[in-house]
């Protein structure tokens, strides 16, 4: 009896021993069949949360409930393109596209959950670093090559449709198409822009290549734990990322806080732009919606317009977005 008893209980603590990785594993992040954590689905990162802190709060890092009420409502009061008159302000007030009346915009209605002033979060003012000596020289010679462009070789990649500052990489929220979606396999994951419709496929792999040099750079992908980071460098394109050089270094790091929402984080290091490196990080929330194909038109059929609209404010002493142009 006593022999039995004891081999039972081998039998339990075997099964214990056996079983008990598996459960700790599933009781926890989910996981893909290839074992890493997984991220799949579509999300959105809408919010009405600023990039960089608003001069009027430049005091506060974080709302009190009461004020992140107060705030949303004054933003989206301040942002409703129905309410604009172009006198106060046009096309630049507040930024986007001034033809678009409000139903057309996504930009949030609400602060992130952690109501923080801003997305940045380093430096600690919640702001984009000044560009250093070298990132004004670069922006100096890109304004006036478009300037004086008679063509399209200096209009903006935004305006040619094929990138876009707020699908990435890094990922930031704007006014509209505020959304993703995350595909694994064993070897890649996808990141789907719904805007510009642009995919990231970037690959599980320890060391960077520039057989092939991209617009959005290299991205090579590790776990650590169960935050997923991307590492993305030797990017093409002299001008990205918010006034970033060809020397950027981005690293981007995802991982899962509950059920429904990821946290997305990023940090940038540039020295031909910043003296600093600055961060910012936003929630992904999961939604049902599907991501549809964007279209944009801009770049192709609109782009005699912009030429020829600049080409007349420039006929008139002006600049390209109304502004006088000043004499040397």
């Amino acid at each position: 009896m006593k022999s039995r008893v004891l081999s039972l209980l081998n039998l339990v603590l075997s099964s214990f021993l056996l079983t008990s990785p598996a459960s700790a594993q599933s009781s926890g992040t989910p996981r893909t069949e290839h074992g890493h954590p997984d991220f799949q689905g579509t999300y959105t990162y809408r919010t009405i949360t600023p990039l960089n802190r608003p001069r009027e709060l430049e005091h506060l890092e974080v709302l009190t409930a009461e004020q992140a009420a107060e705030w949303e409502e004054f933003e989206l009061r301040r942002q409703n393109r129905d309410l604009i008159i172009d006198s106060v302000g046009g096309a630049g007030y507040p930024p986007g596209v001034i033809s678009y009346n409000n139903f057309w915009y996504e930009r949030g209605e609400n602060t992130i959950a952690d109501r923080r002033t801003s997305l940045i979060y380093e430096p600690p003012n919640g702001r984009l670093p000044s560009l250093n000596a070298a990132g004004q020289e670069r922006a100096r010679v890109r304004a006036e090559n478009r300037r004086l462009s008679i063509g399209p070789e200096a209009r903006t990649l935004a305006d040619r449709c094929l990138m876009s500052g707020g699908a990435g990489p890094p990922l930031v929220p704007g006014a509209y198409n505020n959304n993703i979606q995350i595909v694994q396999t064993k070897d890649h994951i996808m990141i789907l822009s719904e805007m510009i419709h642009r995919a990231r496929i970037i690959r599980f792999d320890d060391e960077h290549q520039t057989r092939h040099i991209k617009w959005d750079g290299d991205s090579i992908a590790r776990f650590e734990g169960d935050t997923l980071v991307i590492s993305t460098r030797h990017f093409y394109y002299h001008d990205n990322g918010r006034g970033a050089s060809d020397q950027m270094i981005l690293e981007e790091r995802i991982r899962r806080i509950n059920e429904n929402t990821l946290e997305y984080d990023f940090t940038i290091e540039d020295p031909q732009s910043w003296d600093q490196t600055w961060s910012a990080k936003f929630p992904l929330r999961s939604i049902d919606d599907r991501i549809y194909e964007f279209a944009c038109h801009e770049g192709n059929h609109g782009l005699v317009g912009i030429l020829a609209g600049w080409r007349r404010y420039e006929s008139m002493g002006m600049n390209g977005d109304g502004t006088p142009i000043e004499e040397d």
